[in-house]
């Protein structure tokens, strides 16, 4: 049975402009926009009418980086794919694309079910896959060709955590080169892991155990040098590559440096780098593990250059990689040994706002807010015009946005399974009022009203920029 709803008397922002209008939805599609309180907009009829007047309504969120039930150094993340799409949808995030794993001596196809079978009849809103490549051979090249073919489009690699997920120059290159042959993506955790591991030794045998010896020997221009190879390797191969979760000024250049020279290399960060710093994994009684992610936490002084990267357009994305571990129990698996600490913060629920306080902040547009936490990673994924925008003939995945709200961010209040908030106590203005994924409110005047199993697997095009 069809169904219409009405969104009227909103302002109306995608990344490519800002409207007056009213949005007409039907059958879980974005059917019409018209001018509010022109004859087409006071001529339509609906089921449900959502007055946005005072609001934005914006694309929903699609977060292209987030691990639910990752498994890391022995444990899982606590959120799985029921509770962390749901903690997506009350933030304003109505797609993620998450990390499918290959484990070592498996097939790409055996932890693409693997993860299939995580998320099938959970999710809260809609979702996608990246394959994470642990093991590259022969047939994992070949495997490659037919993901792409499916709907899986982009390839993690790891330059970081020898022994576990780890790749050496030889088999990036491969994965490059056959990348560039089916029109996949590349996507680089850009951490030279063979010199950190002796910086990590070498820290512990002189005791600096504490969680902020984890930044230290994460050392930025580690992260600048494979930043650097990564781009060097996929020149060679003449592949694009997708820098994941930059958060050095140092890494910034080399991306900058290698988009001056017309190179298809794009750079993502989060909102962590944005606004928490290395101060914060020297915070007291062990309290600096809650922090520990990889890359991680800078100096505040990376933040300028972040910020001036998204301005610039020499970053192009805002993913949370969302990985969260409980302090207690799990974080605390690193007492007396930073490095054991499992690697990974909470931010699915929080990033749309965030990114909200810094249009508030002058930081950036509200054009921009929307190009880089929604149209760009469904462009940069092969979603969009699906995903990412509201337009006649896409998904109706949209957000009612209140901008004066004021809201304190707090594990009290948020809807994410872990029991911390990386940005406890701290007040930030704009909230989401109601969410619709697919036309359906998932949050409707902050209450939860959706379900899991409404959220479907969404198979995805190649990257956009690249055509």
């Amino acid at each position: 049975m069809s169904t219409r709803t009405l969104i009227r008397g909103g302002l109306v922002v995608t990344a490519a402009e800002e409207i007056h209008a009213d949005v007409l939805v039907e059958d879980g599609r974005v059917a019409a926009l018209a001018a509010h309180g022109s004859a087409a907009a006071r001529a339509w009829t609906a089921d449900r009418l959502i007055d946005a007047t005072g609001k934005y309504v914006i694309p929903g969120g699609v977060d292209a980086h987030t691990h639910m039930e990752f498994p890391f150094g022995g444990t899982f993340a606590s959120d799985d794919f029921e509770s962390g799409t749901r903690a997506a949808a009350w933030g304003g995030t109505t797609t993620i694309v998450d990390f499918a794993v290959q484990s070592v001596g498996h097939t790409l196809r055996e932890g693409l079910d693997a993860w299939h079978a995580k998320a099938d009849g959970k999710c809260a809103i809609d979702y996608a896959f990246h394959m994470i490549m642990s093991d590259v051979d022969e047939s994992s090249l070949r495997e490659m060709d037919g993901l792409v073919e499916e709907g899986v489009s982009s390839f993690k690699l790891f330059m970081a955590y020898p022994g576990v997920l780890y790749s050496d120059d030889g088999r990036i290159l491969r994965a490059m080169q056959r990348s560039a042959l089916n029109g996949g993506l590349i996507m680089m955790h850009a951490e030279n892991g063979i010199a950190i591991d002796v910086l990590i030794e070498q820290a512990l045998a002189r005791g600096d155990v504490d969680p902020r010896f984890h930044g230290e020997t994460r050392h930025v221009l580690l992260e600048a040098e494979a930043t650097h190879r990564a781009i060097q390797l996929a020149r060679v191969a003449g592949a694009p590559l997708y820098v994941v979760h930059v958060s050095a000024q140092e890494a910034v250049a080399e991306l900058a440096a290698a988009r001056d020279k017309g190179l298809p290399v794009f750079g993502e960060t989060c909102p962590q780098y944005l606004f928490l710093s290395a101060d914060h994994l020297a915070d007291p009684d062990f309290e600096g593990a809650k922090y520990v992610c990889s890359t991680p936490l800078r100096p505040r002084e990376h933040q300028a250059a972040l910020w001036r990267g998204l301005r610039t357009n020499d970053l192009q994305v805002v993913s949370t990689d969302h990985c969260p571990f409980c302090f207690r129990g799990q974080k605390e698996l690193g007492r007396g040994d930073f490095s054991r600490i499992p690697n990974g913060l909470p931010g699915v629920e929080n990033r749309m706002d965030l990114l909200h306080q810094a249009v508030v902040d002058g930081h950036i547009s509200r054009r921009r807010w929307i190009e880089i936490a929604c149209a760009t990673p469904a462009r940069m994924f092969g979603l969009y015009p699906k995903k990412g925008t509201i337009a006649p003939g896409a998904d109706a995945d949209i957000v009612v946005y209140d901008p004066t709200a004021v809201q304190t961010l707090s594990a009290e209040t948020h809807h994410m399974n872990v029991d911390y908030s990386a940005y406890e106590g701290r007040t930030v203005t704009g909230r989401v009022e109601t969410v619709l994924s697919r036309g359906e409110p998932v949050i409707d005047g902050r209450k939860f009203t959706g379900r899991a199993g409404h959220g479907v697997y969404t198979p995805r095009a190649t990257c956009q920029y690249l055509s």
